[in-house]
């Protein structure tokens, strides 16, 4: 079993171009197939879960308080509560990043947060939001973020590196996020493909193989816990953005 054949985005339902956009076919794919599934199971959880009737609540409307609070207190931590209108933006930035990163482990499913075409246009967007709200919010002292506190006369090294480092932003942020997934779906197939050659393999490979099993297993729960560090780091870095757009020329 190739590892990578996972990873491999492909046509699904409609096997024929949708359409074209200057001659170049627009395909409906399984990264799009899993991408809609993993909205539509966050917006059902959220909605189907919350009741104002329910005088206790059940273990789904927990979890969806629990994950709004969580989220509203990264905001109010890292921008103050100024960045609290940012939070309908910053809520489903983390739910779609964290539904599609545990729907990927679900076997036979897709991971669409492997791919950095996803994950590098979902980084974009943040960046440019930030400049946007840079600009509205501080106009052209908005510049000064590329300004560090230091002599002039070190300023002509600075300040090009401050501007290198904030264009590579959107690749940092896609890389991370992308390379995790990629590493850890790839090593889980690896392990898989061991434990399938050696119950394959059959007599005393079938002992042999509990120790690829088990660490399938570890490497699962793993994967689970970076899953969510992920979509956290997304978050947390997105809120970290967009406080310098908001208060960086209070610094």
């Amino acid at each position: 079993m190739n590892p990578m054949e996972q990873f491999e985005v492909k046509p699904v339902i409609f096997h024929d171009p949708l359409f074209s956009i200057a001659g170049h076919p627009i395909y409906f794919t399984n990264q799009a197939l899993f991408m809609i599934v993993a909205v539509t199971v966050a917006t059902l959880f959220l909605t189907l879960t919350v009741s104002k009737n329910r005088l206790v609540p059940s273990r789904g409307q927990s979890m969806a308080e629990l994950s709004y609070e969580f989220v509203a207190s990264m905001i109010n931590s890292t921008m103050g509560s100024d960045g609290l209108k940012f939070f309908p933006l910053i809520f489903t930035i983390f739910l779609f990043v964290l539904f599609n990163n545990f729907l990927g482990l679900i076997p036979w499913t897709f991971t669409a947060t492997s791919q950095i075409a996803i994950t590098f246009t979902l980084a974009s967007f943040v960046i440019v939001t930030m400049v946007i709200v840079g600009f509205m919010k501080q106009g052209l002292g908005f510049f000064k973020l590329f300004v560090p506190s230091a002599p002039w006369y070190l300023l002509i090294l600075l300040v090009p590196i401050e501007v290198i480092s904030f264009l590579t932003r959107p690749v940092s942020l896609s890389v991370r996020l992308f390379a995790n997934m990629l590493a850890g779906h790839t090593l889980l197939a690896v392990f898989a493909s061991f434990v399938v050659l050696m119950i394959g393999a059959g007599g005393i490979m079938y002992g042999v193989a509990l120790a690829p099993f088990a660490l399938i297993v570890c490497i699962y729960a793993l994967e689970m816990l970076v899953a969510a560090l992920q979509a956290y780091v997304f978050a947390i870095l997105t809120c970290i953005y967009l406080n310098e757009a908001i208060h960086h020329a209070n610094h």
